[in-house]
């Protein structure tokens, strides 16, 4: 396990697309939870702190392109390194 003070902070928001503007690679080389409501999400597709948001896929549904359909919900948003 690594050393926590040696982890980078968690952003505001942070998505797990690569298209997406807020992916940041360099904090997907260590596990990233989400807390969302006091419960641990792990379909989490994308976070906004501020906000209070979570982005996720809105079951098998999927878009013309192939891409899983999203929906936003909203409450407590908590990240965390595992």
């Amino acid at each position: 396990m690594t050393d926590p003070t040696s982890l980078p902070p968690l952003p505001d928001r942070l998505s797990i697309d690569p298209r997406s503007p807020h992916h940041v690679a360099a904090l997907f080389e260590h596990d990233v939870g989400i807390r969302f409501n006091g419960q641990e999400r792990v379909d989490v597709e994308e976070y906004c702190i501020s906000e209070g948001w979570i982005r996720v896929p809105a079951g098998k549904t999927v878009d013309r392109k192939g891409q899983p359909l999203m929906i936003k919900l909203k409450g407590k948003v908590e990240p965390f390194y595992r």
